[in-house]
């Protein structure tokens, strides 16, 4: 049994309404994600992957000759946003399962919400430690920063033997960021590193003068950084303008070409850890790729093909349940637990390689990865992809 994290009343009345209501068509799979705030630089690329999704599911019969629809909410980057996009979607919008929200933080505050009403949840970019325990109805199609961040640090010593000493600097407000940053400093001293200096800021933050000077006294000869892309963009940028040389490993925050623009040609050598490569084989991530190339003129992003996965994990669940009795013939409360149901006993063909589920929401993934920023100029750059 899981622990349900935090305690949500929802009011007797709409808890009502969604058990009476019947499925309606097309089928709507709700999609809460910030598109606003500072952390817009992340949900603006969910939202990408989330319509790609649909556009590619539609075009093939969606679930077995029914339409889906997303419904997007927008999340904002605080606890608050991530709630009300929640209830609304549970309540309002009458979806069958909720993809979202951007923000570990924002899923530990949301998330007990839809465990309540008992609405599967499939985080994309939710990678904090515990977040599958929240509850029964929350899984997780982004892997655990446990997983994924040590790769990073790994790869940086690859590239540089000599490294010795390491400066960590992470966002205090932010939940996934305090999480990752644990995983990064037990990675550095397990590797025999020194950590030389431990620097908080917040993500809220553009002057990181004070954070910068310590580290650059510090003498450390590599940079660990947990934050988001605004606030992670201009550390990288300040770090390089006052004079730090070494190399810089960026956590999953700072997983996006959006940060280009803050950094600029100092993004340069940034190095990050990956759940996806754009060179996936899989039939469909290249149709993936191929539909994110036409429209964009880039290979698409993690945080983009996570929302595709999370979106795509909903459809071929219910698209199972569908085969057994028709969505529309559902009572909508019977048919969010049933699905699920559905997602955690599925296997899944994603762009992010094949995936599943264990017992408590946790993605089971295969392949991971190791990329480094190279910038063409002040605002064009992409992930180089190392061995």
């Amino acid at each position: 049994m899981k622990r349900i994290a935090g305690t949500v009343v929802l009011t007797a009345g709409l808890f009502t309404l969604a058990h009476a209501q019947k499925v309606a068509s097309p089928i709507s799979i709700g999609v809460g994600i910030a598109r606003t705030g500072n952390v817009a630089l992340l949900g603006q690329e969910q939202v990408i992957g989330a319509q790609i999704a649909e556009k590619l599911i539609n075009s093939r019969g969606g679930i077995n000759g029914t339409p889906i629809k997303v419904v997007l909410q927008d999340t904002g980057g605080d606890e608050n946003g991530a709630i009300n996009a929640f209830q609304t979607l549970i309540n309002k919008d009458r979806v069958v399962a909720i993809v979202g929200p951007t923000l570990s933080q924002q899923a530990f505050a949301a998330d007990p919400i839809a465990e309540r009403a008992k609405v599967p949840v499939v985080g994309p970019s939710n990678t904090a430690k515990g977040i599958p325990q929240i509850g029964d109805y929350v899984a997780r199609v982004s892997a655990p920063v446990a997983v994924v961040a040590p790769n990073a640090v790994r790869q940086a010593l690859k590239l540089d033997s000599k490294i010795k000493k390491v400066a960590v600097l992470y966002a205090q407000n932010d939940a996934f960021s305090v999480s990752e940053t644990g995983t990064f400093q037990e990675t550095a001293k397990a590797q025999g590193l020194d950590v030389a200096t431990v620097q908080r800021f917040q993500t809220t933050d553009t002057d990181f003068t004070t954070q910068v000077q310590a580290v650059l006294n510090s003498g450390a000869q590599l940079v660990i950084i947990s934050g988001l892309a605004a606030d992670g963009g201009n550390l990288v940028k300040q770090l390089r303008q006052l004079g730090y040389k070494g190399l810089i490993v960026g956590g999953n925050g700072l997983n996006t070409s959006n940060m280009f623009p803050v950094c600029q040609k100092l993004c340069d050598g940034v190095i990050i850890a990956q759940a996806y490569s754009p060179a996936e084989p899989s039939s469909i991530n290249q149709l993936f790729v191929k539909q994110y190339r036409a429209q964009y003129k880039k290979d698409p992003p993690q945080f983009a093909a996570q929302a595709y996965a999370g979106v795509q994990v909903v459809v071929e669940a219910l698209k199972v349940i569908d085969k057994k009795k028709k969505l529309a013939t559902w009572d909508l409360a019977d048919l969010r637990v049933e699905l699920n149901r559905q997602i955690l006993a599925g296997k899944y063909n994603t762009p992010l390689g094949q995936i599943s589920f264990d017992k408590e929401g946790e993605v089971v993934q295969k392949n991971f990865y190791v990329a480094q920023i190279r910038m063409k100029d002040a605002k064009n750059g992409t992930f180089v992809y190392l061995k």
